[in-house]
């Protein structure tokens, strides 16, 4: 069940313009990064290796995943055009769509998975009701079943990132992507301080499914809220992430990415920093990176749990979920 604070806050935000929430929302950003500036982006106890660790497969040095949560109608029009950006570099991504909140047609999901991309559920709304009570989670879970079901669907990722990992075991997913190593921009902050993925079995029942924190910052909190017009703290996470040989699993949006035209000045970004970001990426690591979609990097967990491998959930670094004190 969430915080009272997160439930205020989100009753809040809907009386306060767009462009106010942003602007409030990067000033508690910049605090709070001036606080974190020795831990965050980078943070030593999220590197140690999981057990019995002999590598990613192909003797790649790290692993790189790529997904894009798509909070609106506007984002979803712009899918097509980001996936055409990453295929001609030779990447390829998960794309998670809000299954109440806009109509996703079958059309644009077979075009996505018929390239070689994959499709995931990010909750029935954008909005924190899906964990207002184990009871409304219960309720909302049936539906999100179902939408699995229909899109041919393996994983799923919680709106806003809030997670109940015990509570996921009521989905019919292969792995969940709910979680970060470190972010203390996120209204649930508490990390998972490991940039491996890691398994979580169900309890004392059969099954369980691969968790996969994300790694790289969000580019809403690097581009809309702190305002930066750099790929340099991107940059700067990966090269940590190389040299400990972790997972780098990023997530952006389609819906602040600015593709031509007249760009808002509050809450969209070129999509040039993304797509220059790969480029650097291609360039200075070519043939390091072990480049999977989620579903495969989970499949590989899970074999490797099953062998007595990898990390399980209880086996994470036990530190403080918070190392940047929260106001």
């Amino acid at each position: 069940m969430l915080d009272y604070k997160i439930r205020l806050y989100y009753y809040a935000k809907r009386l306060i313009p767009r462009r106010l929430q942003i602007a409030l929302r990067g000033k508690l950003a910049m605090r709070k990064w001036e606080k974190g500036a020795k831990v965050w982006p980078t943070y030593d106890l999220s590197k140690n290796l999981p057990k019995n660790w002999t590598g990613w497969p192909e003797g790649k040095k790290f692993a790189l995943v790529l997904t894009h949560d798509v909070e609106t109608a506007k984002g979803l029009d712009r899918c097509i055009k980001l996936a055409g950006i990453e295929e001609r570099l030779g990447f390829r991504s998960a794309f998670n769509f809000v299954a109440r909140d806009y109509t996703v047609s079958r059309e644009i999901r077979e075009e996505l998975t018929n390239r070689g991309f994959e499709v995931g559920v990010h909750g029935l709304y954008h909005n924190s009701s899906l964990y207002h009570s184990r009871e409304e989670f219960l309720r909302q879970s049936l539906r999100i079943n179902r939408v699995l079901g229909d899109w041919n669907a393996v994983g799923f990722r919680s709106p806003c990132m809030y997670h109940h990992l015990d509570w996921l075991h009521d989905l019919d997913i292969e792995y969940d992507a709910s979680t970060f190593d470190m972010d203390p921009f996120e209204p649930q902050p508490d990390g998972m301080h490991t940039i491996f993925p890691f398994y979580v079995p169900n309890g004392n029942k059969s099954g369980g499914y691969v968790e996969l924190p994300y790694t790289l910052p969000q580019d809403f909190t690097l581009f809309i809220l702190m305002r930066n017009r750099t790929t340099e703290i991107w940059e700067q996470k990966l090269d940590w992430i190389v040299r400990n040989d972790g997972m780098a699993l990023m997530i952006t949006h389609p819906d602040y990415m600015h593709f031509g035209g007249v760009e808002s000045l509050y809450s969209e970004y070129p999509a040039d920093l993304y797509r220059e970001f790969l480029e650097h990426l291609r360039s200075a690591y070519k043939g390091q990176y072990w480049h999977v979609l989620p579903r495969d990097i989970a499949r590989f967990w899970t074999d490797l749990s099953k062998n007595g491998a990898g990390c399980v959930k209880g086996e994470r670094n036990s530190v403080k979920d918070s190392v940047i004190k929260q106001d």
